[in-house]
């Protein structure tokens, strides 16, 4: 049996002011609307090699969130990398920045959220920084803290605070 994530609203109504809510930049692109999880953060602009290592650690329900800086001129994630994010046991990626065949990751069960999309593969050479502090959207995203993402849009907290959800 599947349990409905608490919703982001509700979440608001109860904590309202121990909620970060992110400015609702990022669109959806994946196949689950709702999705939550412990935050790992990585940080690569418009190369897709460290988020691809990145996913193909075990996942274990997390969400990877991705600063890409805002570009939208390289896709860092796509329909291959999102399969292997899923296969892993991720619960979602958020991307500041591009992703690529959005028609495909519709159809993957996990969450997506990014900028936009654009055909094009990132490949800058750039090291990708794990596990630090990253700011987009108005919020500051830390590893260890939770994140909750719905239609409704994405709050940040501590994970105690969604204590009312059934895994």
């Amino acid at each position: 049996m599947t349990v409905p994530i608490q919703a982001t609203a509700d979440l608001c109504d109860a904590h309202a002011e121990e909620m970060r809510v992110a400015t609702p930049l990022l669109r959806d692109y994946g196949g689950a609307r709702s999705f939550r999880g412990e935050i790992t953060t990585l940080r690569s602009v418009e190369d897709y090699r460290p988020v691809l290592r990145a996913l193909e650690e075990p996942g274990r329900g997390r969400v990877l969130v991705v600063d890409g800086g805002g570009s939208l001129r390289r896709a860092i994630l796509g329909e291959r990398l999102l399969h292997t994010a899923r296969r892993n046991g991720w619960a979602g990626v958020v991307i500041n920045g591009a992703v690529r065949d959005s028609a495909m990751t519709l159809e993957i069960p996990i969450g997506l959220r990014a900028l936009g999309t654009v055909p094009c593969r990132g490949e800058s050479g750039a090291v990708g920084v794990r596990d630090m502090p990253v700011e987009f959207a108005g919020v500051v995203f830390r590893p260890g803290e939770w994140l909750w993402s719905d239609p409704d849009g994405m709050v940040v907290g501590d994970a105690s605070l969604g204590a009312g959800e059934v895994a």
